[in-house]
Order: C-alpha cells, then structure tokens, then sequence
C-alpha cells in the first residue's frame, strides 16, 4: 500500500503547533507493514491544498490528511475536496446528526459555525468520530481512498484505531508484522547496542532492533516479517531481555512509576515521599497511576529548612553544620517520612537544582537521595549536572528506579548511574 499523509493548519507552519500527529499514525500503522512514504504540510491556504490534494491523490493509493475540519473560516480541507473532486458543499445528514447529538451530550448549543462541519463534499463517506464535534470524511480521487481527519490528537488516535486501520485491512494486505516494545532504564542505547554485536554478531537481517531514546524510559523495539514472525520474534526478545537484565520494567507502554506501584503491590508493602529538590514531581508519578493509593499513602514537600525541621523532624544542628544538602539530611528527612506518613518505604532528596545555589563543594547537579525502609536505609550522593528541568526529570526517575530495584531485591545502582559516578 502506497501511504501519504497531508497536514494542514497555519499552526503547524509557525511552529505554535509540534506536529505530534504524523508520528502517531506511523506508530499506529507499522505493525501492519505499512509505511508513510511521503509527508506534506501546508497553510491554512485553499490553493495549496488544492494543488496538494491532486498531487499527492496521483501518486498514492492512499492519503491522509489531517487538520481543517473545525468550524472555523481557515477550516478548508472539506472546501479544498470539494473543488478537487469537482462537488459541490452541501450539509451531509450524518455529520448533522452526530454534531447535533455531540452538542446535547456536552450540553452546547448548536450554532451557526458548529454547522459548517456539516457542510462536506457531495457524495461523500463520513468517518465516525467518538470523541469530537467533526466527522472525518472518506471518497475517492481516481484511484486513490482519501481520508480526511481532525487535527485534536485524542480525536485522531480513536478514528485510526476504530475506523480507519479496520477500513483499510479490509482493502489492503497485512505483512506479517509483529512488534514488540520493551521499556528500559538505566542503560543507553549505544550501551545495549555494543551489548548486541558482542553477544551476536550473527543478528539476522529479518529482525528489526530500534531504540526511541526518551527521557527517562528507552524504549527498545523489536520487529519481525514473514509468517514466522511471532516464533522468531519470541526467540530474540528472550536474548535481548537477557542483555538488558535487570534493567528491563517490562513491556511498552510503561513508566517507571507504573512498574513500582505494580512491584509494591506484588510484594504487599506502602511507600511514601520526602521531597526538596524535586517538589512533589516523584508523588505526582506515583499519583498519576491509577490505583496507586492502595501503595501510596502520601508524601511531603518540604522545600524549606523550617519545613524539613517542622514536618519532618530534621534537625537544626544537622541544616547548620552540614546543611539542607547532606547525607544526614537526607536520612532525617527519609525517617521523617517514615514516621509522619506510617509507610513501609521511602524515597528522599535532597539537592541543588540550579541555576544558582550551587558552590565549590556541592556544585549545581549535586542530590543526596535515601531509599528503603527504616531499618535498612540507603543514602548516595549524585552528581547530575544538568539544566534544572533535566535535572528534576532525571532524579524523579532514578529515585523511583531505586526504590522499585530495593523492593524486587536487585542489588547495586543501574550502570547509568555507575557510569556518572
């Protein structure tokens, strides 16, 4: 299948707007065989789109286009297919319909902007749309199926997997792709790569290895062709879990924080949180997960040293002679936790985050972090000299990698971090 994608919105071409939507669908599509060949943005200008839609529609058997189907006057996909197609605009019932049923659900009233996405191409297919107010549409130009989508992403993930990738199964062959995604921290891409030609320099051509490097989870991928695909794609998988060992959080898509609320469940046992450096971004990860509370009981921020000795129970003498940044703050602040939330377990940290703070002998990037329970606490320093945002990222992840490598009885740190040191 010959694949084409068209985009379109003055946003897009400002940059105001990150064009999140083409990577989308080409993940949504890969683990059919199917590939985009050629990727056009355009303006909110009906003459270019004209002049696209004819030129991408002679060289494809299929297009996507995404964007311009809102209710507004720079909207112009359905005017653009119209003139193409050599139709007139006229209201479609259907699109009519779902709008009218949309706007009672949210509880808006209907007027006369909303209308004009019912205004599409004569003869047209709608494509159903769950989530949002305009339908997608579907015709044909020549010989190429022409789909036009919404640009709201959440919108456009729903119309793929329900309505467009079962469209486009019935009409064009599968390649016996399969898949599979692995989620690892703590070891980089090049790492495991040397990792690979080592152990097997033998890698066969018919398995795919791909990273998509991210900050904090790596993701590994793996994928197989041919009817055999799934028995060979088990037998790699087994090899490369073998490499990444204990780095390994389990399978795509996964958070780190998803792996430790499912670890501390397994093992029956209550976590909670001692912030500074970090502000509460380690207990939002936990909270983000969905039943977390039955692991989590809470957590504190305690940013300043009133607050570290008020809440937490660190001691004046400790912030005065070793200050907010040490080894033994860090622990008090740890067993403070322990107390104050009744929790199993803790994760603490305490650091420089920078810009400014730091001094000669702890530097912006320095963290003092301490994990475990109250009768086996772990407390390390790291130097992790990055801009604040990166820094935060970072220590929110390594502290949650800790704590979730204590509970499953892992020892030592992971080789990022061994490295770094």
């Amino acid at each position: 299948m010959k694949l084409q994608l068209l985009l379109t919105g003055n946003e897009l071409m400002a940059g105001d707007t990150i064009d999140s939507n083409s990577a989308m669908i080409a993940e949504l599509i890969t683990d059919y065989g199917w590939r985009i060949g050629k990727k056009v943005t355009v303006g909110d200008n009906l003459q270019l789109l004209e002049n696209q839609i004819r030129s991408l529609a002679a060289e494809c058997e299929v297009l996507i286009i995404n964007g311009g189907l809102g209710p507004t006057v720079d909207d112009m996909t359905s005017l653009a297919l119209a003139k193409v197609t050599g139709n007139t605009i006229c209201e479609h019932p259907e699109a009519l319909t779902h709008l009218t049923q949309w706007c009672e659900q949210k509880g808006f009233r209907l007027n006369a902007s909303n209308l004009k996405q019912t205004m599409l191409p004569a003869g047209c297919h709608i494509i159903a749309n769950a989530r949002g107010s305009a339908v997608g549409i579907r015709l044909t130009i020549g010989n190429c199926l022409v789909l036009a989508t919404p640009g709201v992403p959440s919108e456009l993930r729903t119309m793929m997997n329900d309505e467009i990738i079962p469209l486009l199964k019935r009409q064009f062959e599968s390649d016996y792709v399969q898949t599979q995604r692995l989620a690892v921290f703590g070891l980089g891409e090049s790492s495991i790569q040397e990792k690979v030609n080592a152990a097997y320099p033998d890698w066969p051509d018919d398995v795919e290895l791909g990273f998509r490097a991210s900050m904090p989870v790596l993701e590994v991928k793996l994928t197989t062709y041919g009817q055999h695909a799934g028995e060979k794609l088990g037998e790699w998988r087994s090899k490369i879990m073998g490499l990444i060992g204990d780095h390994l959080l389990g399978d795509m898509p996964l958070t780190i924080a998803q792996a430790v609320i499912a670890t501390a469940k397994q093992h029956k046992l209550s976590l909670c949180t001692a912030e500074s450096c970090t502000g509460g971004r380690i207990a939002a990860e936990l909270t983000g997960v969905p039943g977390s509370s039955t692991v989590f009981p809470g957590g504190i921020v305690s940013y300043s040293n009133a607050l570290k000795q008020q809440v937490l129970g660190v001691s004046e003498s400790s912030l005065a002679s070793e200050g907010a940044v040490s080894e033994t703050v860090a622990r008090q602040m740890a067993l403070g936790a322990l107390q104050v939330c009744k929790a199993d377990l803790v994760i603490a940290v305490t650091g420089i985050a920078g810009p400014d703070g730091g001094t000669k002998e702890k530097p912006v990037g320095t963290v003092w972090m301490a994990w475990g329970s109250r009768d086996d606490l772990r407390v390390e320093k790291f130097f992790l000299p990055l801009d604040r945002a990166l820094f935060q990222t970072l220590v929110t992840a390594l502290g949650l990698e800790l704590i979730r490598r204590y509970i499953s009885g892992i020892p030592g740190l992971p080789e990022l971090m061994t490295r770094r040191r």
